[in-house]
């Protein structure tokens, strides 16, 4: 007797996919009572936790390239990176490259989600309550304050100098030649509005208020999933 194999055949995820099944996933986690979350107050673990839930969710059904240390990102094919944050205080540090990232954003998207954790004494249990999942595109991951005021400098016909004097007095984390080639870069090809605040520090500090404010209200600023209320 022959027995025939049958391969399984998988489909590619892709960034609409990936925003779909982060909305399923998000409804279904928020159902979830997980005792190994008890007690835990450390937003890094709960972070962990999440993301590689989601990982091991997506795994089995599509293929896709898993990220590591040197890619830096979550899903380095799709250049996504997912982000856990608390709604008491939404934010997260994230890997420092360059002080272009505040004006042109950080390279990749972002997937976003926002839980607030309730512990279950009795059950000894804990659940995390998914209240946002917001996809940002590229483009849109600069800096908010950054972004705006670079660009009221073009619309009242700055120059090379004032933006050179703009980024200065903004703290910018360079020096007079790194930000004379970032304003030559600026006048060729000025920046999108961006909708993160992005606070210098070794790492970025990312913090999400805005974006949480603005889901699907600025183009490239999508709520995948909003918790009913």
């Amino acid at each position: 007797m022959i027995l025939a194999t049958f391969a399984v055949t998988m489909s590619t995820l892709t960034v609409e996919i990936l925003c779909t099944e982060a909305a399923l996933f998000s409804a279904a986690e928020s159902r979830h009572p997980e005792p190994l979350l008890y007690g835990v107050t450390d937003g890094k673990a709960v972070g962990t936790y999440l993301e590689q839930k989601f990982r091991l969710h997506l795994r089995g059904r599509y293929e896709f390239v898993e990220g590591n240390s040197a890619s830096g990102i979550d899903f380095p094919g799709l250049l996504v990176d997912v982000k856990v944050t608390s709604i008491k205080q939404p934010q997260s540090s994230c890997p420092f490259k360059s002080a272009r990232q505040k004006i042109f954003g950080l390279g990749y998207s972002l997937i976003i989600f926002v839980y607030n954790k309730t512990d279950n004494s009795e059950a000894r249990s804990a659940n995390l309550n998914i209240l946002h999942t917001i996809y940002v595109s590229a483009e849109r991951t600069a800096d908010f304050q950054m972004t705006r005021g670079i660009r009221n400098v073009l619309e009242n016909e700055g120059n090379k100098d004032d933006l050179m004097a703009f980024m200065l007095d903004r703290n910018l984390p360079v020096d007079e030649i790194e930000a004379s080639n970032i304003a030559d870069e600026i006048l060729e090809n000025p920046p999108i509005q961006g909708f993160l605040t992005i606070s210098n520090a070794l790492q970025w500090r990312l913090q999400y208020g805005r974006v949480i404010e603005r889901a699907s209200q600025e183009e490239g600023v999508i709520a995948v999933y909003r918790a009913n209320r």
